[in-house]
């Protein structure tokens, strides 16, 4: 008899679909048929069953959080049941060891985290029994039963076990002994919390911090635009005056100047250049580039994305979700006319049928079989779904899916992009740009974009005519913007160098980056969770937390988005059968002693000022968070109670960065002694301030020159 694992109990179900079975608790009895002569068994995980074990189950003095103990480097990673999970797991060894198992499948998810998923529990459990591994795309009933008819041998999807176990192992070691190392040594100068960091949320945070301060550190400067109306034979436009390619004047005075010049002068076309540009459609869909546009389109996080992706997938409505490809085999791409004749009985699709391009299946731009790595793009299977029939949010997602794979069959889109270059007395230039739509193509298909043509009228050069109005334009140069969501997750494929969500093959020749398809949205949630991101109304916002821990590490390797993107490359080698697992674990705890030198060594130059945080203490309740206390120092804001710690409303308006600690030197600051430093300048003699074992008393002090609150010890 066969033993068939799956990863989730939705998938084990979908898999025997086929067949008929009995249901019992926790499996499901397979009857003979042509895939399972003798029957057979289905059973599943529960997502991750097991977990590496903590540090003390290795060493009991690893329980303690001290610099001693550190590096923790087991000689050999163990495997814990994961809570609330034992009894499935049993379920799972019970039928592993049944005599009359002769043959296991490995049905967990096409990917690294299946692998690791299925193996584990089967090495855990101590069977050694042959096994064969079912690698599908879809779970739509021709693929599930190809699927059963082509099983892989265990060897050839071995070394991507390989990969992930070695993944979860590096970051273990990583992470435990970085996290330690941070929250010992940042308790030592009275920031007290637990500081997680890692092998690629740390360096994913290091960007964002590194905007955050970009923002902080921006001074708006004025700037002016001369704005010119002209006229050419009763045919008006407009144009911005430009110098050496820049139309912003830092200079009011030069500027108003310019528009005295260019009153009531002559005016001539001294050039008028027209270029068409042809946009082909959109690639077909990866995670990443779905993640990105339903957060641009919906504001969906990417986590949401992924979950919504994955029902759809179990629904066996779209492919594999965790896909890094945006290209299909020629196999997939036979399928595409079945499909889009089934879309085309639905209404919300109608409109673009049929479609101008009958097939793709010799457009390389789609169909490329060298480019299709463990799975291809995210498509709509066969089985195809009217989207009204689904929940909203699942109706969302699958609705872009479908029309990416309908743009695709689509035409190009055209545009003539005009250029005028306008002069004003022989002297002031000014540039006049506009765009036509020439054939709109698959833009009709997608959702479409804000940006509208701009018309100028037929002009050609050595035309002449009068500047009928000249305008000042005041303005204020902007700081860079905070990411949102769906940027985070092309700044974590990038590793940082590019922020461009489509066709990354063209900048990068291999796949690069901090964390995989599967993993990114699951390390933003994480950063959430940890209290170093907000996210209000999809902008990311670095906490205070945040900007303490990156401000520490500093340029440590532990915040290099180029080391890590390294890392992800040798691990994908693994994958491959191409590099040694031991040798990147070695090359890792090497790196783990590294870290915490690192450490050790730049806290003695550590300052964090300006960047007060505590955790949330119990003087915090829903009746005191948001009161306000007094007038913030810096600026017209209010201070209040954030939580952790009393800082200015204004923070998220002008990145004003007044703040007053909770607790500061082991002394907890009351709402009382924060009430008087904001009003009179000065504290009363508190006592209960600590350094090292010492303990005295002192009084806060606003230092206006300096513009920091001190201590002063008066009498």
């Amino acid at each position: 008899m066969k033993l068939l694992i799956a990863e989730k109990p939705d998938q084990g179900i979908a898999l025997v679909s086929q067949f008929k079975t009995k249901k019992q608790d926790g499996f499901i009895i397979i009857e003979p048929n042509k895939w399972f002569p003798e029957g057979g068994y289905c059973t599943w995980a529960v997502g991750h069953l097991l977990q590496l074990v903590q540090p003390e189950i290795y060493n009991s003095t690893w329980k303690k959080w001290t610099l001693g103990n550190l590096p923790i480097i087991p000689e050999k990673f163990q495997y814990e049941v994961a809570k609330g999970k034992s009894k499935q797991l049993q379920v799972i060894y019970k039928l592993l060891r049944k005599k009359e198992v002769t043959e296991i499948i490995h049905g967990g998810d096409a990917g690294r985290e299946g692998e690791l998923i299925i193996r584990s529990i089967i090495q855990t459990s101590g069977v050694q029994k042959p096994m064969k591994r079912l690698w599908i795309s879809s779970l739509t009933p021709k693929s599930i039963l190809e699927g059963f008819d082509n099983l892989l041998n265990e060897e050839n999807t071995r070394s991507l076990y390989y990969e992930a176990y070695t993944r979860a192992c590096a970051d273990w070691l990583v992470g435990m002994n970085a996290s330690r190392a941070y929250s010992i040594l940042l308790k030592d100068k009275g920031i007290s919390d637990v500081f997680s960091a890692g092998r690629v949320q740390t360096p994913t945070l290091a960007l964002i911090v590194k905007r955050e301060k970009e923002i902080k550190k921006f001074q708006s400067k004025p700037f002016w635009e001369v704005i010119g109306t002209f006229s050419m034979s009763g045919k008006e436009y407009s144009g911005k005056w430009e110098q050496d390619s820049e139309s912003r004047i830092e200079n009011e005075e030069l500027a108003r100047n310019i528009v005295k010049f260019c009153e009531g002068k002559l005016a001539e076309i001294q050039t008028a250049e027209r270029e068409r540009k042809t946009f082909e459609p959109p690639l077909l869909f990866n995670l990443s580039a779905i993640q990105a546009t339903a957060n641009s389109i919906f504001k969906f996080s990417p986590k949401k994305t992924l979950d919504v992706l994955q029902r759809l997938y179990q629904k066996g409505i779209v492919s594999y979700p965790r896909s890094d490809s945006n290209y299909v085999t020629k196999g997939e791409a036979e399928t595409f006319p079945e499909i889009l004749q089934k879309l085309s009985r639905f209404k919300s699709y109608q409109e673009f049928f049929p479609t101008p391009v009958i097939s793709i299946m010799n457009n390389k731009r789609y169909v490329n079989d060298k480019k299709v790595t463990d799975h291809y793009a995210i498509i709509p299977t066969e089985q195809v779904k009217d989207p009204n029939t689904l929940s909203a949010d699942e109706s969302k997602i699958y609705d872009l899916v479908v029309r990416r794979l309908i743009a695709a069959h689509h035409e190009a889109a055209i545009f003539d992009y005009t250029t005028i270059t306008t002069l004003v007395d022989k002297r002031a230039r000014f540039i006049s740009k506009g765009k036509q739509q020439i054939n709109e193509g698959w833009r009709k298909v997608l959702y479409k974009q804000e940006d509208e043509d701009v018309l100028l009228p037929q002009l050609i050069e050595g035309e002449y005519g009068e500047v009928i109005a000249v305008q000042l334009k005041e303005g204020k140069t902007q700081p860079p913007k905070r990411y949102t969501e769906g940027q985070l997750i092309t700044l974590m494929k990038t590793a940082g160098k590019y922020l461009d969500n489509e066709e990354l093959e063209k900048v990068l020749n291999k796949t690069e980056g901090l964390g995989t398809e599967a993993t990114r949205a699951g390390i933003i949630t994480m950063l959430k969770d940890r209290n170093y991101i907000e996210v209000e109304k999809n902008i990311v916002f670095a906490t205070r937390k945040a900007q303490i821990l990156i401000e520490a590490i500093g340029d440590s390797l532990l915040a290099s988005p180029e080391m890590t993107a390294k890392w992800e490359q040798r691990l994908a080698e693994i994958g491959q059968g191409k590099s040694s697992p031991g040798t990147f674990m070695e090359q890792t705890k090497r790196l783990s002693t590294k870290l915490i030198e690192d450490a050790k060594g730049k806290a003695v130059n550590w300052n964090f000022e300006g960047l007060e945080y505590e955790v949330k203490s119990k003087i915090t309740t829903k009746f005191t968070l948001g009161k306000k206390l007094g007038k913030c120092k810096l600026c017209d804001g209010e201070v209040i109670d954030k939580g952790k710690f009393y800082g200015c409303s204004n923070y998220k308006k002008t990145s004003c960065s007044f703040t007053i600690s909770k607790i500061l030197l082991g002394k907890k600051l009351t709402e009382s002694t924060v009430i008087k430093l904001l009003n009179s300048g000065a504290t009363n003699v508190l006592k209960g301030f600590k350094k090292g074992d010492k303990t005295f008393s002192a009084a806060l002090v606003w230092n206006e020159h300096e513009k920091k609150i001190s201590l002063t010890f008066k009498s």
